[in-house]
């Protein structure tokens, strides 16, 4: 049943509003996908407080024309096109969809995203996806900061066991 122009233009303000509040979006095609797939990966993105939205490509695009995000075309893009909106971490959708679509490579694939205002190719898409999550990259962080201070007291701590082998061996002779 086609809509009318009052539930397209809800869908229109509906979509302008995720994309004003979403710190990046993802763009997926699902041509394949099953119901409960869709399902399923629904789940697990709402965990990372991120929402997968399906819509026309026309109305995709009449929602990001506003927004000043520069190399896009919506049109464009394969297939039947999902929108990953992300609200909090800005690589969580990719990395999600990337982990779901493991062994379903010909079912649901990337097709680009939007970072920062900026399109990002599927290409480049991948490769967001594959890098480590917040999480992992603080406690590098970290590491990397607390390696010249761990290093700094085990050498102090060494020279002072160093000292006390020398009074055990001067110790040693005396007795």
């Amino acid at each position: 049943m086609a809509k009318t122009k009052v539930q397209k233009r809800d869908i229109l303000n509906g979509l302008k509003d995720k994309i004003s509040r979403s710190k990046s979006i993802v763009f997926a095609s699902f041509n394949a996908l099953g119901v409960k797939e869709n399902e399923d990966l629904r789940v697990k993105l709402r965990k990372e407080n991120s929402e997968y939205y399906v819509a026309k490509k026309t109305l995709l695009g009449m929602a990001l024309k506003d927004s000043a995000i520069s190399g896009l075309d919506v049109k464009s893009l394969d297939g039947k096109v999902a929108a990953v909106f992300s609200y909090q971490d800005e690589v969580a959708p990719a990395k999600i969809v990337f982990d779901f679509r493991k062994g379903k490579e010909d079912k649901i694939k990337f097709v680009g995203s939007i970072l920062e205002g900026k399109f990002l190719s599927e290409v480049d898409t991948m490769a967001l996806a594959q890098l480590p999550s917040k999480q992992e990259l603080y406690a590098k962080l970290v590491g990397s900061l607390n390696s010249p201070i761990s290093g700094f007291v085990n050498a102090l701590a060494g020279n002072l066991k160093n000292l006390v082998y020398v009074l055990k061996a001067i110790e040693g002779k005396k007795s």
